[in-house]
């Protein structure tokens, strides 16, 4: 690496420690100001903090990836995430959350549920979710920023004691970094997470545009155009994967064969199905829902969502596509030279691009953007989750009256011990792409169920809500502890044959496991208060089975209506989700010089943003607050 590189990246480091420390004394005053800086930022800072804390290193190597091997349509795979949440949060989740005006996801809870035993079950079961979540989003990072830096750092940090490694230098790396990141979250809380993600943020943008620009100088359109097949830039959805590789780059058809994907009508089908249940379902309890409770009003929590779409997607696939057009070049034949190739190495095409194939301080730029990548998400996910053990846990069970100083303290405490648990994890897992699996399937799938019916459904209650998060998170971390451990079972067993199916694949037993348990949960026992739901229903205005609650209502004020929106909301959802994919598809087509299809997914992506403009923000627009 030249000194220009380590110059940047020093500086960078110095930067977003030395800003998130000096924006720090703002998070004293409070909870509230710790973990929502105190409702006082402007709704485009929190856009773009949202968006950077969504670009993150293990899921933009992810991405590299399985571009890289796949194609155009690989954009689909983001469908298991699902990033549709973000254009259901937009249309309508937003102004439903915002309107409860209290600190935290699980906070929310007792709005819908109450404050009885049934509410404070369903209030406490989504704040250990939101823990696990957030450990888990911990080992991924973990596992992810450790292959990232060993690829591009020539020190090997290996830790020996005797002959025992205790740490290889992948474990080393990602500790460091891990402790400069949590030092300035700690510190300085929401505020201290907003300001570096909107200074890393600007750092990103300007690493896609920079490494974009030099395969424009460095490759002519004809060089690009021979180099990718026609096939690869198809996003037609087929039965199953054909491989289109020829040539020397051949070998990849065989891995495409062995990722899980192969069927790729199936799989399609379950990505739509779970991406629009775990989308109806609302954000996680996570730093999404977090920024959500942050805006100043409800007006602005949606411009928020929608502005976080807009910020995200473009940048971003400029530079994982510009990263995968340089891998397509250099690495792809040194990988098809050594021969046996397997989806690990995927994961270092990133790394390896940057290290070898991009020039002189812009590799420093591009790192310094990948280092704000990460430590955006990481910072994000450290505030987010202590926020739940301080807030719903420690004060409301165990020391309810205390002084602000007390709980910022409990704050610190509680972060470094997520971390810690995040990372123990992160030491235990086989991949990147295991860990985005149990996440986006597993662990999810168990979340969906329960979430989605609190919206629709007026009977469902705090019990079903439980139980039906608790059946979720069970199954979900069985299939966890199976998978990491698949390679003990024996051949042809039950166990080994479940152990091996691929997480999505699993995700409808999941679901259907954890709507059990809801379903099971709700009939035996007694509904929630008519009196919470009634204030419930008044303050959020949701759509869907609420008919007994809204008469209640209208016996008590004639001139409440219900809410009417569910067609023109899931038109706007289905117009956001062709909007949002013309977002990821017009800079890949643009880096890879296919200029029609670029030219068309950019038709479509004003022609959308012009449906939205009508249905969508000039609704929002007439909001009071």
């Amino acid at each position: 690496m030249g000194l220009i590189d380590v110059l940047i990246i020093a500086l960078y480091l110095f930067l977003t420690i030395f800003i998130g420390i000096w924006v720090s004394r703002k998070a004293s005053k409070g909870l509230d100001s710790y973990f929502l800086g105190g409702k006082s930022i402007k709704w485009y800072y929190l856009g773009l903090s949202n968006g950077s804390g969504m670009f993150d290193v293990s899921g933009t190597a992810w991405m590299v990836g399985i571009l890289f091997l796949y194609g155009v349509k690989s954009y689909m795979f983001m469908w298991m995430w699902p990033i549709w949440n973000q254009i259901f949060v937009m249309m309508f989740l937003a102004v439903w959350i915002r309107r409860s005006g209290v600190m935290t996801g699980s906070e929310w809870i007792l709005t819908r549920f109450g404050d009885d035993k049934a509410g404070r079950a369903s209030h406490l079961i989504v704040a250990i979710f939101a823990v696990i979540a957030s450990i888990g989003f911990i080992a991924y990072f973990f596992e992810g920023v450790g292959k990232f830096m060993t690829v591009i750092l020539p020190w090997d940090l290996s830790l020996y004691i005797g002959e025992f490694n205790l740490l290889n230098s992948e474990q080393s790396y990602a500790l460091l970094i891990i402790f400069f990141t949590t030092i300035y979250t700690i510190k300085g809380g929401m505020f201290s997470v907003v300001t570096t993600e909107v200074l890393q943020y600007g750092i990103m943008v300007l690493a896609g545009v920079l490494v974009a620009g030099y395969t424009f100088v460095s490759f002519t359109d004809a060089q690009v155009n021979s180099l990718i097949p026609e096939a690869w830039k198809s996003v037609s959805i087929s039965n199953e994967l054909q491989g289109f590789w020829e040539g020397k780059k051949e070998p990849f058809n065989a891995l495409i064969d062995s990722q899980g994907y192969k069927m790729f009508g199936a799989f399609i089908g379950m990505t739509l199905f779970k991406g629009f249940f775990a989308s109806i379902a609302g954000p996680t309890p996570s730093y999404d829902m977090q920024r959500i409770l942050s805006t100043r009003t409800v007006k602005e929590a949606a411009y928020m969502s929608g502005f976080t779409n807009l910020v995200l997607f473009v940048p971003r696939y400029l530079l994982i596509a510009a990263v995968v057009l340089l891998g397509l070049v250099y690495v792809a034949p040194e990988m098809t030279a050594a021969g046996n190739i397997t989806g690990d190495d995927l994961e270092v095409i990133l790394p390896k691009v940057i290290n070898n194939h991009v020039p002189v301080g812009v590799k420093g730029l591009l790192l310094a953007g990948l280092l704000a990548a990460f430590m955006s998400t990481f910072s994000a996910f450290v505030n987010a989750g202590p926020a739940y053990i301080v807030n719903d846990i420690y004060k409301k069970y165990f020391k309810p009256k205390a002084t602000d100083r007390h709980y910022i303290k409990a704050s610190h405490i509680t972060s470094m011990l997520v971390v810690l648990l995040g990372v123990i994890m992160g030491f235990f897992a086989d991949s990147i792409n295991s860990i985005t699996l149990w996440i986006t399937s597993a662990l999810y799938g168990g979340y969906v169920a329960a979430n989605f019916l609190k919206w629709v459904w007026w009977r469902f209650n705090g019990w079903g809500y439980f139980w039906g998060m608790l059946s979720g998170l069970l199954i979900a971390t069985t299939q966890f502890f199976m998978d990491q451990n698949k390679a003990n079972f024996v051949p042809d067993s039950f166990l080994y044959e479940i152990a091996h199916v691929p997480a999505i694949y699993l995700f409808p037993a999941i679901f259907l496991f954890s709507l059990l348990g809801s379903f099971l949960g709700t009939y035996f026992t007694a509904p929630t208060s008519m009196d919470t739901l009634k204030s419930f229903y008044k303050n959020v205005r949701p759509w869907g089975l609420w008919k007994p609650v809204l008469k209640e209502l209208q016996a008590e004020n004639a001139k409440i209506k219900g809410n009417k929106d569910f067609g023109i909301d899931m038109l706007n959802c289905l117009v956001g989700i062709i909007w949002q994919s013309t977002m990821i598809l017009m800079p890949i087509f643009f880096v890879v010089r296919d200029y029609p299809k670029m030219g068309a997914s950019f038709l479509v992506f004003l022609l959308s943003s012009l449906i939205l403009k009508f249905t969508w923000l000039d609704k929002i627009r007439k909001y009071k607050n």
